[in-house]
């Protein structure tokens, strides 16, 4: 516990002080004994990891589009996967599939892909959770044991060095020092058969502090054939080995099977969502991944500034039986430098920020027929092997108290190899071997502007560059397998001008930006359910949009002494587009709707009960196709969480999603026409229907 400052015990000591005198105006002395008051303050955080408050304000400091997700805004309901963490925040387009496969996308990165993560860096504590090609999954992304989480847009990730379209989400887990409390215990479910369970342990003893987090999570799915089970632990030990110098270890095992209930045509998803398609159940796909990880933060308070060195080492197993089994297992490993201080130059404030990555890994990829789940006769045996080295930096110049110059820039090279074995039937038969190198420099220049302390105004322009992954350059259709297509790298400028602030009542986050995108990495299904996308080098496209967030406290004190109704609307604008492309000419890039809209109202009660309505609503969906000839159906969806914190550690949750039992389609694996596919392509995965979820959760 901390002691309140000196002000605060004079003034809970002022009533006694007075009283004397008031008391028939007493000459006596009334002596007192020393009162020391103590309370409760926020979490101190460590040199390793910061307070939440203080991530939060180096955060704003960006000069860009960014926003803050802290965990106790998600925690009172049923957040099993990102999507229920990020649904809130604009300009991220999230959507589940099935389970925790979700499609994430900020800004269309890998926009028409149907499957994992392209485009964006996933981060967990500041340290890559992406393989070393930059493709990536969500499932180790544990919502339970996160303490906030950092979204950076676009370019407005140089500070961690990443520098693709869509930007970084950066998981953040707490720490002995910034958890909630030493201890927690979670159940929560409901629908499907979903049970969770969740526990939380952290001490700190002199120099050393520990935490472990772990979740047991078991349902059946809305859909057929679509059962999840997760075990996830989380871990982390710090230890200040000197004034100034901490070091801290994090360990993960994150084991995952996840039954899929594949993609079906676009009648039978919204005629009857809870089948699964005939090719999942023949060929009992599923998804079983087995990942261990163990990174290390060691950080040195210098004379100027802090310097902190990162590794990792990421091990992943993985089988997979979709068209072929897919059966890989391998390593990631890398270390990562940085170094931010605060200095004057010439007078005026300067912030400037360096950092160096190299992080590299091997893939043993193997693929068999598929027979019913199982290994049949091989057709693949492949090595993938990926090497990155980045320099990076980022300064920020105050040239007047209230106006920064932003200017940065990400120098990188990228390899990747990929070597056949060969040795199978057809047009693997001989061995090959394929090598691409991708090198450049993203720069990024911006202004910001601080008129008051919470009010901010910015506009920055950044190069961006994907490198395609092994999932783009390593394609199969319905007479090859393994077939490595050399691909160029996708690059953007892209130019971005915003607002974020409060006053008074009313808060706001506001972006409109503008990407043209050469090269742009577009993916298509050759058949879907069946055959894995094809990924191809659009010529010339173009994303734009606007992400917005607005609250206004509409009402206080309606049934007594701090209540609150608060009104926000979240608003995700999306404009992606062929420029004059040679085969889709101007056509809408297929995969994600024009607009994102949720309406959410809260009521918040000191005593600790709220109630919080809410609308998702798509007005128009997203196109199935790049020719554009099939449209998805807009939807609403109507939802409620209540709750009861009942200030003793102890609250309870109910969670209730589209309680109308809407049926419409949450995501697409695009394909290029839909007028190829007699009777439409399998190409649409059903919505989660009607579902009712409630918790309890206990902090002591």
């Amino acid at each position: 516990m901390d002691r309140l400052p000196r002000a605060a015990r004079a003034a809970a000591l002022a009533p006694l002080l007075l009283s004397g005198p008031a008391l028939g105006q007493a000459s006596d002395t009334i002596a007192l004994s020393e009162i020391t008051v103590v309370g409760h303050g926020p979490p101190a955080g460590s040199l390793t990891v910061p307070s939440v408050a203080e991530q939060r304000a180096a955060l704003n400091a960006t000069v860009g589009s960014v926003a803050f997700v802290d965990a106790k805004d998600f925690q009172d309901s049923y957040a099993n996967n990102l999507r229920d963490v990020l649904k809130n925040t604009p300009g991220v387009f999230v959507q589940e599939r099935y389970g925790q496969e979700l499609r994430l996308s900020v800004r269309g990165s890998g926009i028409a892909r149907g499957f994992h993560l392209r485009g964006i860096e996933l981060l967990q504590d500041g340290i890559p959770v992406n393989l070393a090609d930059g493709s990536g999954d969500f499932y180790q992304i544990d919502p339970l044991s996160l303490r906030s989480l950092d979204v950076y847009r676009g370019g407005n990730a140089l500070a961690f060095g990443a520098t693709t379209l869509g930007g970084a989400v950066n998981a953040v887990t707490p720490t002995a020092q910034t958890a909630f409390a030493p201890n927690i215990l979670r159940i929560d479910g409901g629908s499907f058969n979903s049970v969770r369970e969740n526990f939380q342990v952290s001490r700190v003893v002199g120099p050393v502090d520990v935490l472990v987090n772990g979740t047991i999570t078991n349902a059946d799915g809305y859909r057929r054939h679509e059962a999840q089970a997760t075990r996830n632990l989380n871990a982390n030990l710090g230890y200040q080995l000197a004034p100034g110098v901490e070091t801290r270890f994090y360990l993960g095992a994150y084991l995952t099977d996840q039954k899929l209930p594949g993609s079906l045509s676009l009648s039978d998803a919204l005629a009857t969502p809870r089948i699964a398609s005939a090719a999942a159940l023949t060929g009992n796909q599923s998804r079983q991944v087995e990942t261990e990880r163990i990174a290390n933060r060691t950080s040195f308070a210098l004379d100027l500034g802090k310097l902190d060195i990162d590794s990792w080492a990421i091990h992943k197993s993985l089988y997979h039986p979709i068209f072929q089994v897919i059966d890989q297992d391998g390593w990631t490993y890398g270390i990562a430098p940085h170094w931010a201080g605060t200095f004057d130059l010439g007078g005026f404030r300067n912030e400037l920020l360096l950092g160096l990555r190299a992080f590299a890994g091997q893939n043993s990829a193997l693929q068999f027929v598929n027979v019913g789940g199982r290994r049949g006769a091989q057709t693949l045996r492949s090595v993938q092997s990926a090497a990155n080295y980045e320099a990076y930096g980022e300064n920020r110049f105050w040239f007047l108290p209230d106006v920064a110059l932003m200017t940065g820039a990400k120098l990188f090279s990228a390899n990747r190899t990929y070597s056949n074995k060969g040795g199978f039937s057809g047009t693997n038969a001989l061995p090959s071997f394929a090598n691409e190198t991708y090198e450049g420099i993203n720069p990024k220049i911006g202004l910001l502007w601080q008129p008051l302390p919470d009010i901010q105004v910015f506009g920055d322009i950044t190069r961006s560059r994907d490198v395609p992954d092994f999932s783009d350059l390593v394609q199969s259709s319905n007479t090859t397998t393994g077939v490595f297509v050399p691909l160029a790298a996708q690059r953007a400028w892209t130019i971005e001008a915003g607002t974020r602030g409060r006053i008074d009542r009313l808060s706001w986050d506001v972006t409109l930006y503008r990407a043209e995108v050469r090269d742009e990495l577009i993916n298509y299904s050759v058949s879907p359910g069946l055959i894995p996308a094809a990924t191809f080098n659009a010529p010339r496209t173009r994303h734009q949009g606007v992400e917005a967030a607005v609250s206004l406290d509409i009402a206080r004190d309606l049934a007594g002494s701090g209540d609150a109704l608060v009104l926000t609307q979240i608003w995700t604008h999306n404009d992606f587009r062929f420029v004059r492309d040679p085969v889709f000419g101007d056509n809408a890039i297929a995969g994600i709707p024009d607009d994102v809209l949720r309406t959410v109202l809260r009521y918040d009660h000191p005593s600790g009960f709220f109630v919080a309505p809410s609308l998702d609503w798509v007005p128009r969906s997203a196109f199935a196709d790049h020719a554009n000839t099939l449209r998805v159906p807009g939807y609403v969806l109507v939802n409620l969480q209540a709750g009861m914190d009942f200030r003793n550690g102890v609250s309870v949750f109910l969670d209730a999603r589209n309680l109308a039992d809407e049926r419409y389609v949450s995501d697409i694996a695009v394909v290029a026409d839909a007028r190829t596919t007699p009777g439409g392509p399998a190409a649409f995965y059903p919505g989660t229907g009607r579902a009712v979820y409630a918790g309890l959760r206990a902090a002591f």
